[in-house]
């Protein structure tokens, strides 16, 4: 009973220190604020229960040779709840819950002089309503994508204990306790969990969680059978314990969330600034204007349009592979031709500087008489 009592006492301490707290706690956004619904279901495990016979029942047990006290234990059982509440939007949410859960009794031990073999059956009930307090923190964790919210939480309320036809026998000799009935009291929980919002549907979430459940000791029917001899029936009542360790998965739905705002966009890259000088090449000791050429060409018309342009150099060039004299007039024809075709593409004459520099200026420095392809050239420059 200590135990229990210091942790209803730390319950009910901590709770009001979050709520108190939550101006230095991150606020939480994951699901919003508003009215929600909750369910969940797993498995319950029902703590081992000490049978302590009171009263006239006791010195009946006493008088008959049989041990006054026992102790049960349980099988894995299961537990449900389902709850409605109300999401404050800082990460307070209060709710009000109903819950059920079920054992079957596993064995009984104790209440010695009923001799064995001995047979055990039943199943213990708890069903209640309780006042929870959650604080969901808002972390920003995520796992493979999907967001992490853990909580914490605690409730007080009021649970129903029902023991349905516990009973322990000895079919030898017709002697038997059974514990056949249900009590109310005090309740108290503390819970752990963690929700997982479902991005495509808002306010929904997915949830797991911890719960620690218990209620105050109380007096159940209790029937004892004495069949040594003359058969004799005694009434009475056996105090028992109510403790729970429960693991349960479940769905939440908040009305009326808001969707999570659109991812932001990348910034868009800007347009790469079009290119302000080009290149046309040429063919060995040929002005002529070949498909790739009118392509280039093309393009720094265009763009002559597109960029600041105050005018339009077109200069020939040609390489070091025939006399300065004859290169000079290469490289004039070249540019003739490019400014020919630079009109035929939109640009007026007027805005064009035209120039030949034959063999003077190498784009690849070479010695005289190399035929050198990078220097057979025409340079078109946006000024």
């Amino acid at each position: 009973m200590r135990f229990r009592t210091s942790l209803l006492a730390t319950t009910l301490l901590i709770l009001p220190g979050v709520a108190g707290a939550q101006g230095l706690l991150p606020t939480f956004g994951g699901a919003g604020s508003g009215i929600y619904i909750a369910g969940g279901a797993g498995v319950n495990w029902l703590g081992d229960s000490d049978l302590n016979s009171q009263g006239a029942f006791r010195n009946a047990l006493g008088a008959a040779g049989v041990g006054q006290t026992g102790n049960a234990d349980f099988d894995t059982g299961w537990v449900g709840v389902l709850s409605v509440g109300y999401a404050f939007g800082n990460g307070l949410r209060a709710e009000i819950e109903g819950n059920y859960r079920d054992n079957s009794i596993n064995g009984i031990n104790g209440f010695a002089g009923i001799a064995a073999p001995r047979t055990q059956s039943g199943d213990v009930q708890t069903y209640g309503a309780m006042a929870n307090l959650f604080y969901d923190f808002d972390l920003g964790w995520n796992l493979g994508g999907v967001g992490i919210v853990p909580y914490i939480g605690g409730g007080i309320g009021y649970a129903v204990q029902n023991w349905d036809n516990v009973r322990i026998n000895s079919p030898s000799t017709g002697r038997s306790v059974q514990i056949d009935g249900d009590n109310g009291n005090f309740a108290w929980q503390a819970i752990v969990g963690a929700a997982f919002p479902v991005a495509s549907v808002p306010g929904l979430a997915f949830t797991a969680e911890g719960r620690y459940f218990a209620t105050l000791s109380d007096d159940v029917d209790a029937t004892f059978t004495n069949a040594a001899g003359t058969t004799t029936t005694q009434r009475g009542a056996v105090e028992v314990d109510n403790s729970n360790w429960s693991i349960l998965v479940g769905l939440r739905y908040t009305f009326g969330a808001a969707p999570p705002p659109p991812p932001v966009a990348a910034p868009v890259a800007p347009a790469p600034a079009p290119a302000r000088t080009y290149l046309v090449f040429f063919d060995w000791d040929r002005a002529d204007l070949n498909e790739r050429a009118r392509q280039i060409i093309q393009e720094a018309a265009m763009n002559s349009t597109r960029v600041q342009t105050t005018r339009i150099e077109v200069a020939g060039h040609a390489d070091r592979s025939g006399t300065p004299q004859y290169n000079q007039r290469l490289s004039e024809r070249r540019a003739q031709a490019v400014a020919a075709e630079l009109e035929r593409q939109g640009v007026p004459r007027s805005a064009m500087v035209i120039q030949a520099f034959g063999e003077s200026r190498p784009l690849v420095p070479t010695a005289d008489g190399v035929r050198e392809p990078q220097n057979r050239r025409v340079e078109i420059v946006l000024r």
